[in-house]
């Protein structure tokens, strides 16, 4: 069973995957209940802000039809994975360690206790006074600092503030974001406050994972060559293995360990998001689920010598089934991807250059997700790329020279919105 929402760029290749294996799939999708099967693909329809309900419904649905594995698409399907699977005796993570994993407040709580890097912060009710709340920041955590919702992905709604006019700007700015009906229909209580961060300095990276029996097993570690420092962070550039000095990596690998160990992970997929700087390992983020978007494309892996390349999807599939993955081990070849960024807020009409950037020495695939006539709205109010692009090489430099090739080939057309007028 595969646990995704019904927008989500990785569901398609998941089923791929486990087609290619010999799995016959099934999805559980946020999608309406009322209506008989909208997108005619057999989807058992569930609530994932109910997560616990939508348990049930999947040991009820696996009493009819026996599940052998399931896998949980984007942040908001895992609680329900987590609770699905710990019904049905199936390797998952833990559901408590799974909801930390989805509060940031109360994952870095966690962290901090452990004794690991974690950056001051204070909780606001979005309801709260824009002015007084920057009192209480300036106070407790000073300027910089860095504004979030708890719960969305991708950079969503994450403002730096610099200063208190600032501050007050961005809490408006999110707390409208949170009011928005795309995201007041995700019902999830999280949409009701907005936590302010200290702002941490230094080099970002991604850390692509596998829990196994507690441990982590590190698969990729990604640079972000396009340093993330505000006021909006929408991110492009991942590329592997990373150029950090040996013991740096080393230190993240430590770091990551203690970090799994003070959450309670256990096993699945795991992504993590660190800063590094003079200070020390800052871990940001850390998700039970696997990289988002299409990214995971930019990763192959070997299960044996002699075995031929499988993707991240089949990766995880073998290891949902509880299968021993611990031989496993990416290609030696450098690899990155290029989120391509949205420049400015309108309605796509389409992109030329694509053959072009596909010329590129080291460019493997060039995928323009967006639609004609679909609006692309940039950070922090959006979320979703128009695109991304692909590339492999014998450097991680000469990867990231051809990501940024490619995309100076690229010309997207972008048209104005029309304003709605309501009568």
């Amino acid at each position: 069973m595969i646990l995704c929402s019904t927008t989500g760029y990785q569901t398609r290749s998941f089923a791929e995957a486990a087609a290619h294996l010999g799995l016959e799939v099934v999805f559980g999708s946020d999608r309406c209940h009322v209506l008989d099967d909208p997108w005619q693909d057999g989807a058992l329809p569930l609530r994932f802000e109910d997560p616990d309900k939508a348990a049930s419904q999947i040991a009820g649905f696996a009493s009819r039809t026996p599940i052998a594995a399931l896998v949980a698409l984007g942040d908001r399907p895992t609680q329900t994975a987590a609770r699905a699977c710990q019904t049905l005796g199936l390797p998952f993570h833990p559901p408590a360690a799974v909801d930390l994993c989805r509060d940031k407040s109360r994952l870095r709580k966690t962290l901090g206790a452990a004794g690991l890097q974690t950056p001051r912060f204070v909780r606001f009710s979005k309801a709260n006074d824009a002015g007084k709340s920057a009192g209480v920041a300036a106070a407790r955590i000073g300027f910089p600092c860095v504004l979030k919702p708890l719960a969305l992905a991708a950079s969503q709604g994450v403002i730096r503030a610099d200063d208190r006019a600032q501050f007050v700007a961005a809490f408006a700015r999110i707390r409208e974001l949170l009011a928005s009906p795309h995201v007041q229909v995700l019902r999830e209580e999280t949409s009701r406050y907005i936590q302010v961060e200290e702002y941490i300095d230094g080099t970002e990276i991604a850390v692509e994972a596998l829990v196994i029996q507690g441990e982590p097993r590190i698969l990729a570690i990604f640079d972000k060559p396009d340093r993330l420092e505000g006021p909006f962070f929408e991110e492009t550039i991942y590329v592997t293995p990373s150029r950090l000095p040996a013991e740096d990596q080393f230190a993240v690998t430590e770091v990551l360990q203690q970090a799994v160990r003070a959450l309670g992970l256990s096993h699945g997929p795991l992504h993590a998001e660190f800063r590094i700087n003079g200070r020390g390992i800052w871990p940001l983020e850390l998700a039970a689920r696997p990289i988002g978007g299409l990214c995971s494309r930019a990763l192959r892996f070997r299960m044996s010598a002699a075995e031929s390349h499988i993707s991240l999807e089949e990766l995880i599939i073998h290891l949902s089934l509880g299968e021993d993955v611990q031989a496993v081990r990416r290609e030696e070849s450098a690899s990155g991807v290029m989120m391509i960024p949205v420049k400015q807020a309108g309605v796509y009409d389409g992109v030329d250059g694509v053959s072009d950037a596909l010329l590129t020495p080291g460019v493997e695939d060039v995928v323009i997700t967006a639609k004609s006539g679909q609006v692309l709205v940039p950070w922090p109010e959006g979320c979703s790329y128009p695109g991304f692009i692909f590339a492999r090489g014998n450097s991680p430099a000469l990867v990231e020279d051809a990501l940024r090739a490619a995309y100076a080939a690229l010309r997207l057309h972008v048209l104005p919105a029309l304003p709605v007028v309501q009568h």
